[in-house]
């Protein structure tokens, strides 16, 4: 049986489209397996300014897929120019960018396609579209009922899970508790495990400047983040920490820690855009199924002129690819 992984094309105003279209057409494997959730009419725009070979096939569920094609399931019936513009900010593209999340996620949670990868949205279209949801990760948790998840960026050379994203500094500085930090350690160790390392050994960051110089820069380490690293080791786990978060990801860098816990948004995203901007992959822990995503946005700016880069849909459609195999190989184990 065909392990599918359905592309969310995202944003139809943004170069989602064109990255979807682009990662399919340049490797024959994907045109076995891989097909995208999207609206037919803005792909065909693209397939044509694009003049990709693959040609087009419309289905209606991913049973009905057709190898050697790009396959659509058309979720919504958009056109551009006349239901929207490229590179603009439009409540109809953001109510588009989620029906295809909510339809991708539907067949997953039913077992029709085994891996959801998303090309990005415009938060605020997506508001605009009636949808008030910070991002993917937060729609991904609500439609499959998920409470307790977090946000991994993947490259070949560094992952970070984090412990808040999309809040304030200040909120982010309240939501380093240690019931949360322990719970990321969980779930940081977990996916590493599924990417078969045996011990994954976890780094987790402080919050404050030389994780707080016991308590002169803050209290935050001793009370919260100590705390929740001892009682990991306790459980039995490979983690350190906190390790000041000034050298962590230099030292994860150079292979001495596997993953690290990042406390807020930028603490783990600024090293990881710098390391690996076109190659790195957003993941979702936590849920039910498997969620990865390009770690880009939607680059209005360039949309619409066929220069948008494939390499970070590429790096994500293989990560889902390989959480896919980990759990069909534990699965079986465990029989």
């Amino acid at each position: 049986m065909n392990q599918f992984v359905g592309i969310t094309m995202g944003d139809p105003a943004g170069i989602g489209p064109e990255v979807s279209l682009k990662a399919i057409d340049a490797r024959p494997e994907y045109q076995q397996s891989v097909l995208i959730y999207g609206s037919y009419g803005v792909l065909q725009y693209y397939h044509q300014l694009l003049h990709l070979k693959t040609p087009l096939a419309v289905i209606s569920s991913p049973s009905e897929f057709r190898p050697g094609h790009i396959n659509i399931i058309s979720v919504t019936d958009l056109e551009i120019g006349k239901d929207i513009e490229i590179g603009k900010v439009s409540p109809v593209a953001g109510d588009a960018a989620y029906q295809y999340i909510a339809r991708a996620i539907s067949d997953a949670m039913e077992g029709r396609i085994q891996v959801v990868t998303t090309a990005p949205l415009n938060k605020e279209a997506l508001h605009k579209g009636g949808h008030n949801f910070d991002g993917h990760t937060e729609i991904f948790a609500t439609l499959t009922g998920t409470k307790h998840y977090t946000m991994m960026l993947w490259s070949q050379n560094m992952s970070v899970v984090h412990v808040s994203t999309h809040c304030s500094l200040r909120e982010a500085c309240d939501r380093a508790k240690k019931s949360r930090v322990l719970e990321c350690i969980h779930l940081a160790h977990d996916a590493m495990k599924r990417l078969g390392l045996g011990r994954p050994h976890v780094a987790v960051a402080g919050l404050n400047p030389h994780s707080g110089e016991h308590g002169l820069f803050g209290r935050e380490e001793i009370e919260e983040i100590i705390p929740a690293v001892e009682e990991a080791r306790a459980e039995g786990l490979n983690v350190d920490g906190p390790v000041p978060p000034d050298t962590v990801f230099l030292k994860a860098y150079n292979g001495i820690y596997d993953i690290v816990v990042a406390m807020y948004h930028d603490q783990g995203h600024i090293p990881m855009k710098m390391m690996a901007f076109d190659t790195g992959v957003n993941v979702t822990l936590g849920l039910p199924i498997i969620r990865t995503s390009v770690d880009h946005g939607t680059a209005f700016d360039i949309a619409g002129k066929g220069i948008a880069k494939e390499d970070s849909m590429f790096s994500a459609i293989d990560l889902g690819i390989r959480f896919a195999k980990g759990i069909c190989l534990s699965s079986s184990d465990n029989k």
